[in-house]
């Protein structure tokens, strides 16, 4: 980034926070591996199945590169946006090996069940992050230093070779290995002494997989904050080992202190599922389950898609996510199939192509996925308030695993692992 780029008030960083795709970084196809079809999420599950057992178990924590990724399954951007489902990962890998052979890959699936579950039960924490991560943005706007700090950090330019990396990976493919977001999100927070909110955010804006749970609760696990105490710190010799000595940082932070929050997350029984109307309704898709007609029992008399991408952040939404987005809205309005009212990308946009269609259909019911606690789920909220006023119901879908797997999820998730096979046998 251009050193101008402090002169700018704060509403333009979110247009110039880009970070720019440096030449020789990445071929074309690595740039594009990530393809938003079910087709070719089912396909990267078949390719990765073999590897599933005892190979991921051994080599899933190294990160070998974005050109070298056959240890890991690749499959989260597909899973974030539900064109394949956790269920079906499990229910195929169980298929062709035995759970205690898959059990490290299994677990990081319901690892991220979990991690949506707990959120679901501590609401308030999605909450905060939200009103944290606009004081932040705010200081920012007053604070030389820390925006100094903030630029060099988002534009890759600080005095570690492997963060910089990782920034400019993030950017040119949407994706980053688990163990390198564990320790950018560390290096973020205690070595450059950012607020967590704000990387966060950066990651929010930046991967396809960004999913307010997964990310969320894992910065704040990073940090201190979701197991008390208890952070996660990057180091040297963990960096050079997992990735084959392709790095070797230096200066990285020895002593760092948890973060403290006060109060602490307030806990919630999560609210019991809704049901399908027997009367005729409106679908409403979002990207964060594209494949929810397979749980309606008849087709709806009209589709509508919202893409609530915009609303992960105040900021600029890389055009890699939200071309993935789209493009998953897309599939999803394909798999439905029947009448298409339309895409909206905004609240009132989408509240317009619901009463619109509920007039043209003459139906007062509007059936949708379960919205997880995050940008959709608060872009909604307006949504939900405007149908009411006008005489129109919204019905909150839920799927049986997701029922399934929140109950479990009230607590650490050591409480969830011990429960999987019984799971997986409900399943």
């Amino acid at each position: 980034m251009s050193s101008a780029l402090s002169l700018l008030p704060l509403s333009a960083i979110g247009r110039m926070s880009k970070v720019p795709t440096l030449p020789g970084l990445l071929n074309e196809q690595e740039r594009f591996r990530f393809t938003p079809t079910r087709e070719a999420g089912l396909k990267q599950m078949m390719s990765f199945l073999p590897r599933a057992g005892r190979q991921y178990a051994n080599r899933r924590n190294y990160d070998f590169g974005p050109e070298k990724r056959n240890n890991v399954s690749l499959l989260s951007p597909w899973i974030r946006h539900r064109l394949i489902t956790e269920e079906e990962i499990v229910k195929t890998t169980l298929s062709r090996f035995s759970l205690s052979t898959a059990e490290k890959f299994i677990q990081e699936v319901f690892w991220r069940s979990y991690f949506k579950g707990w959120l679901e039960q501590h609401p308030t924490v999605w909450d905060t992050y939200r009103t944290d991560l606009q004081a932040s943005l705010n200081e920012l706007d007053g604070n030389k230093d820390l925006f100094s700090r903030y630029e060099k950090a988002v534009g890759g330019y600080t005095d570690l070779e492997c963060f910089n990396f990782w920034v400019r990976e993030l950017a040119e493919t949407g994706y980053l290995h688990n163990h390198a977001r564990m320790w950018f999100a560390s290096i973020w927070i205690f070595t450059l002494q950012l607020p967590w909110t704000l990387g966060a955010d950066f990651f929010l804006r930046h991967l396809l997989d960004g999913d307010a749970a997964s990310n969320t609760l894992g910065w704040r696990w990073v940090a201190g904050l979701h197991t008390k105490g208890k952070i996660y710190l990057a180091r040297r010799d963990n960096i050079r080992k997992y990735t084959d000595n392709r790095f070797d940082p230096g200066n990285l932070s020895g002593q760092p202190s948890p973060i403290d929050e006060y109060p602490p997350p307030r806990y919630r029984t999560i609210p019991a599922p809704g049901q399908i109307p027997a009367d005729a309704f409106i679908l409403l898709v979002t990207d964060e389950d594209c494949l929810v007609s397979e749980l309606l029992p008849n087709k709806p008399s009209s589709t509508i898609g919202f893409l609530a991408t915009e609303h992960r952040s105040p900021l600029h939404v890389a055009e890699g996510v939200k071309q993935f987005a789209r493009g998953a809205i897309d599939e999803a309005l394909r798999l439905v199939g029947g009448k298409i009212a339309g895409t909206a990308s905004s609240s009132r946009g989408v509240t317009k192509l619901l009463f619109n269609a509920a007039k043209a259909d003459n139906v007062c019911h509007i059936v949708m996925a379960e919205p997880n606690y995050g940008p959709v789920k608060t872009a909604l909220a307006e949504v939900e308030n405007a149908l009411l006023q006008g005489g129109l119901r919204m019905h909150f879908i839920r799927r049986k695993y997701d029922n399934l797997v929140w109950s479990q999820t009230d607590r650490g998730f050591f409480k969830l692992k011990k429960k999987i096979p019984e799971l997986i046998s409900l399943l």
